[in-house]
């Protein structure tokens, strides 16, 4: 893995010295302070998590049928080839160990300060968040050896379905700690996302587990751990009801935007993004708003020009395909609702309508107690809700999420993907499940809606309805790939422990919770 010491750590985390804006600031200085303490280091670490999401999203979106190709763009070869290499998003890899350096600080200064026990705690969560993600594009990750800096430059491998469990465990002692520090000192405003609420906190390492739990529960040699961690919930467990959104004071100048705005529509310089205007809707996404199924709601707060929004399909190239619009497709600017809201919004790290689909999903697998067409529906609604709000997180005044919900539900009724009752069986309640989240988070989290469709198969793709690329490459039937390659920092200096390049394959190296 590429070099990450302890001087790179130190001088990433100093960035938050004493001023507020430098929250924002993400570009490493090797010319600041070598130390810094952890109420210093927290909002600038939250803040690049919700800088590398958007990298992750990015590279989600194109590969689960969000987006494609628009016209007069080129460069686009592996997203259109799945040709993949081990040049290939490499900042995905290099900035989620960056990111873990700073969240590793934290909690290596603060576990033998009971004061500090509460920064202890966010950061085991968050170290577990970015693991994850990690694990989910890559499989098996150097992990336990993976930040001892330049005391260990070459980091041993470790299987993913390992790593996977001990998260899990490192959630539930994160849970532990905040529950059991009497003496613990508040965060104040380093916390980004939470204000120091840590009762949302919970919620979250809970979420987070949940997700874990649900991505394992297919993995027959896993069951017996799912089922005892499951049991650790209880009977009344607290999961997210709200957005988790990292906000920092994003501005409406430079570097210091929101960094979803600046990656699809204005960049830092005040130019028209480059990412906003090479890619466009696909066809297939389109179709679960106008088409397969009918949500003129949010297919008006989330497209330009919808239902004429530009689109295509992937890998389509030629002078007959659409252009992108100025602002982006995914740019409304009505009242700052949808999904590019305005450069000051909030940066969305786990979603409440994700959170109540992951547990109408362990209701209906008999994992939880509760009611799984009930907690459906809220997820349905919250999706609502999160685009309904504009940058400063309040629902705009001429729009009504419960209402449009109910609408949503009554114009499909008798859809299996929409009205839950009409799905008969486990299987079909599975997929409207899984259908409604890939929805919920369109153009928000592609990273997710991509694992969830390799775990699950939902949506349904076809022969004559899938997202998969018309150039593609893949000699799989679906002809989608199923993971990225390692960097090729890793062979350049982990060549040792680095699983070999022919070991290794997009097409037929699963994670070990595809099970396909």
């Amino acid at each position: 893995m590429k070099k990450i010491s302890s001087l790179l750590a130190l001088s990433m985390m100093a960035f938050s010295l004493f001023s507020c804006e430098s929250y924002l600031d993400i570009n490493e200085n090797p010319n600041q302070a070598t130390s810094s303490s952890a109420q210093q280091v927290l909002p600038n670490a939250l803040t690049s998590t919700a800088a590398t999401i958007v990298s992750y999203h990015d590279y989600g979106a194109q590969v689960a049928g969000y987006q494609a190709n628009a016209y007069g763009w080129g460069g686009q070869g592996p997203e259109l080839t799945y040709n993949y290499t081990t040049t290939n998003w490499t900042t995905l890899w290099s900035r989620a160990y960056d990111n873990l350096t700073d969240y590793d600080y934290i909690e290596r200064t603060t576990k033998a300060d009971e004061a500090m026990a509460y920064y202890n705690a966010i950061a085991k969560i968050m170290k577990a968040h970015n693991f994850q993600l990690l694990v989910d594009q890559y499989g098996d990750i150097p992990y336990k050896e993976a930040l001892n800096g330049g005391d260990n430059i070459t980091p041993a491998y470790e299987k993913a379905e390992n790593i996977y469990q001990d998260l899990v465990v490192q959630l539930d002692s994160a849970v532990y700690i905040i529950n059991n520090s009497e003496n613990a000192n508040a965060v104040a405003s380093g916390d980004v996302m939470f204000k120091g609420d840590m009762d949302q906190w919970i919620a979250f390492a809970n979420t987070l587990k949940l997700r874990m739990l649900l991505r394992m529960s297919g993995v027959a040699e896993l069951s017996s751990f799912v089922n005892e961690r499951f049991a650790t919930f209880g009977s009344n467990p607290a999961f997210l009801t709200q957005d988790a959104i990292v906000q920092p004071g994003y501005t409406t100048s430079g570097n210091k935007k929101n960094p979803m705005w600046m990656m699809y529509h204005t960049d830092a310089a005040g130019s028209a993004a480059q990412n906003g205007r090479a890619r466009i809707a696909t066809d297939f996404i389109l179709d679960f708003y106008n088409g397969r199924i009918s949500d003129t709601f949010r297919g008006t707060v989330t497209y330009n020009s919808f239902p004429n929004t530009a689109s295509n399909q992937l890998g389509v190239t030629g002078e007959d395909i659409d252009e992108a619009p100025s602002g982006s497709v995914w740019y409304t600017s009505a009242n700052e609702a949808g999904i590019l809201k305005s450069a000051t919004m909030g940066q969305p790290i786990l979603l409440a309508s994700e959170s109540y689909f992951l547990q109408a999903e362990a209701f209906l697998k008999g994992y939880l107690a509760g009611n799984a067409e009930a907690a459906y529906e809220e997820g349905v609604e919250e999706s609502f809700t999160y685009l309904y709000k504009n940058a400063a997180g309040t629902v705009i005044a001429s729009l009504n999420p419960a209402a449009d919900a109910a609408k949503y539900f009554a114009a499909n009724e008798g859809s299996r993907l929409v009205d839950f009752e009409a799905a008969g069986t486990e299987t079909e309640k599975l997929e409207a499940i899984i259908t409604q989240k890939y929805i919920a988070l369109n153009f928000i989290h592609g990273h997710e809606a991509w694992s969830e469709f390799r775990r699950t198969g939902y949506p349904t793709i076809t022969s004559s309805s899938t997202f998969a690329s018309t150039q593609s490459t893949s000699t799989r039937p679906d002809r989608l790939p199923v993971r990225l390659l390692y960097p090729n920092t890793e062979y350049q200096y982990n060549q040792n422990n680095v699983p070999s390049g022919g070991s290794v394959n997009q097409f037929t190296t699963n994670i070990f919770w595809d099970l396909d």
